[in-house]
């Protein structure tokens, strides 16, 4: 009867019991609507009623429970563990092994200096109700590191929980604080680890393409291990699908930028399980850091502080009673399912709508605590950045897509990337340079960035000081790359990353079905058993013949010797006086020296070498980048002839490491600057 009005003359009873039926159906869908709006999600599966009453505690001499009607958070008492999470009719989403293996936990991996490292988890001694209204309620469980026994890692923490009205899951952030005086003290690792219940999520999805059936932890435990613990080659599988496969945490990492939302699916019953960050702000090593999200277990991680893909060079030290604070979080643990498109993709996509409701939400309002500050509290920069570089250009030009951010100052200018103890507020400027770096926390900062396409990094002169409320307007300021003289040949692209070099295919018998591969450093001995690369400018192409590692040769078993790669090019003439200059920029290291020789491979010293830089090992965790470095070597003019010339490039390291090396990020060799 679409598209047609039907009138009909109704008797007086039922007139009155229609609008009595009108009316409740209009109260209903007005409560139900205020509850989807409010939790922003999809319309909650039919049989599942959200009922109108606000949020309930419950709490006893064990544990604590929040009940919104959707979900039903249980708490250790005064511990702060996550006991159990309903939600579906499901009693527990989460695994748990009672009494010392819960669902929900945060850890931090530490040591005296000089001790045996250790990974605690942390346990609450007090119990605190901070919120509770209808519409919210927000519960502590601190400890004190004073009234603790002392072999515990020394920090007050408090953890924090929130669960609101209407909102298909909870809210969780933590605060770490140590005292003047306390003692010193390495810390390696902060994270929140949630373990969602092994018998329901068996599909993992971190981004729009790394998505999978992973294989059950039994699967791990029965296999081969490789290289390095994590790496497993699972020889038997519950599943057929995963024999034969390489299992790795490690696989599934991602740029910090990138991990906003991450989670697994079960299908029985269809219901999602996701951990979203809001904000990069609280998370150590800048927006590009590489970072674990999910992994076999399954295991979802909130990640605040590691050595990952970093290694000791961010091992956070506290030393001569240094204090510090600092809030992680909060993040957003979301619950869906999804009439009547309950697959993966619906879930994936309803996760994405609430995660990006999140990120426009930040910073909250609705946080109890003092030390996390509300937008009305913080401050704001502005500016223009520009790009000087003179053979490219006779005047500065703007830097289009450039990362900009704050972070603690620091003594140089890739500073930020080691930086573990303080904020970083980072965007992107639009193609004419402009940026604005919203909702900064009061204090001091340097002002840090790097432009795609533009070797090196920069860092503003001066200090930069936000106030609450106030907007620090730069105007245009300008980064002079590094150049002394008109390219001669590059390799790469400076982008921070050695993506466009040559990645080979994994061995046959190492196979992930995702992107990331194992073992791919093994390739470059298959590839060049005997002699080394040789790079011909002009006519080699560093899509097809450039490796992406520049990696050890195993001569025996256990015994690694360095390589040696060559570049050839031709000089018509040499500049008799000056230096020229090789620009290099790493994408990351393992404990390598670069040497660098000209024409001459048996000369008695290099004619530059970089210090044995890097700890990363991003070549093992296939990563395509780990930390960043860069260099300036320069070259007397009379190592060069005119005609054909080589630069040697050796990763002077041996030993039975076989993926210590180097990736390159770009290489440049410059002419001698020109004469006025």
């Amino acid at each position: 009867m679409e598209g047609k009005l039907i009138w009909w003359s109704p008797s007086p009873s039922w007139l009155m019991l229609s609008t009595l039926c009108l009316l409740l159906c209009a109260a209903q869908l007005q409560t139900s609507s205020a509850t989807v709006a409010a939790a922003g999600t999809v319309p909650i599966p039919a049989g599942n009623v959200v009922p109108s009453a606000g949020v309930k505690l419950t709490s006893g001499k064990d544990e604590a429970m929040i009940d919104n009607g959707i979900i039903q958070l249980t708490l250790t008492n005064p511990g702060g563990f996550v006991r159990a999470l309903k939600y579906q009719g499901v009693e527990n989403v989460l695994e748990t092994h009672e009494p010392d293996d819960f669902g929900g936990y945060f850890d931090v991996s530490w040591d005296h200096p000089g001790g045996e490292g250790k990974t605690e988890q942390v346990v609450g001694t007090k119990f605190t109700v901070i919120t509770e209204t209808e519409d919210q309620v927000e519960l502590s469980f601190s400890s004190s590191w004073a009234a603790s026994p002392k072999d515990l890692v020394p920090l007050n923490v408090d953890k924090r929980f929130i669960v609101q009205k209407g909102v298909s899951g909870f809210y969780w952030y933590v605060i770490v604080e140590r005292l003047k005086g306390w003692p010193d003290v390495n810390m390696d690792q902060h994270r929140m680890v949630f373990r969602p219940k092994i018998t329901m999520f068996k599909y993992m999805a971190v981004s729009d393409e790394i998505q999978k059936m992973m294989p059950a932890y039994k699967d791990r435990e029965t296999g081969e291990k490789l290289a390095y613990p994590e790496a497993v080659l699972l020889t038997t599988a519950i599943e057929p699908e995963f024999k034969d496969q390489v299992d790795d945490k490690y696989q599934y990492s991602m740029e910090i930028k990138d991990h906003k939302l991450k989670g697994w699916i079960s299908d029985d019953p269809k219901i999602g399980f996701w951990v979203i960050s809001p904000s990069e702000e609280y998370i150590a090593g800048g927006p590009n850091k590489p970072e674990l999200t999910c992994h076999c277990g399954p295991i979802c991680l909130a990640m605040f502080t590691s050595v990952h893909y970093s290694g000791l060079d961010m091992v956070t030290e506290y030393r001569n009673g240094e204090p510090w604070k600092k809030v992680f979080g909060p993040v957003m643990v979301y619950l869906n399912s999804i009439v009547p498109s309950n697959d993966h993709a619906a879930l994936w996509q309803d996760a994405k709508a609430q995660m990006e409701k999140e990120v426009q939400n930040w910073p909250y309002n609705f946080v109890a605590s003092a030390d996390y500050l509300p937008a009305a509290k913080r401050g704001s920069v502005s500016g223009q950045l520009l790009v000087d570089d003179k053979v490219l250009s006779p005047t500065p030009k703007e830097a289009c897509t450039a990362y900009v951010g704050l972070a603690l100052p620091g003594t140089t200018e890739v500073a930020f990337q080691f930086d573990v103890k303080g904020y970083q507020f980072w965007t992107q400027t639009d193609p004419k340079g402009n940026f604005v770096i919203k909702n900064v926390i009061p204090g001091d900062y340097n002002l840090y960035g790097w432009v795609p396409g533009v070797v090196g990094t920069f860092k503003h002169p001066d200090l930069i000081t936000i106030q609450p409320g106030n907007e620090v307007k730069l105007g245009p300021v300008t980064y002079k790359a590094p150049r002394n003289g008109p390219t001669l040949w590059e390799i790469g692209i400076p982008d921070r990353s050695a993506a466009e070099f040559f990645v080979p295919d994994p061995d046959p018998k190492f196979v992930n079905k995702l992107y990331r591969q194992y073992g791919l450093w093994l390739r470059y001995p298959e590839l060049y058993p005997k002699s080394d690369l040789v790079f011909d400018i002009g006519v080699s192409n560093y899509s097809k013949d450039w490796f992406f590692a520049h990696v050890l040769r195993e001569v025996k078993s256990g015994d690694c010797e360095p390589t040696t790669w060559q570049i050839n090019f031709d000089l018509p003439d040499v500049c008799p006086t000056g230096n020229y200059t090789l620009q290099l920029a790493l994408a990351g290291a393992l404990e390598t020296n670069t040497f660098v020789y000209v024409n001459d491979l048996n000369a008695k010293a290099p004619a530059f070498a970089t210090e044995r830089v890097g700890k990363d090992n991003a070549i093992a965790r296939h990563g395509i980048h780990g930390i960043y470095w860069f260099f300036s070597a320069c070259l007397p003019s009379n190592l060069f002839v005119k005609g054909k010339n080589s630069i040697f490039l050796r990763a002077a390291r041996s030993g039975d490491f076989p993926f210590m090396g180097v990736m390159y990020d770009y290489i440049r060799l410059e002419a001698p600057p020109t004469q006025p």
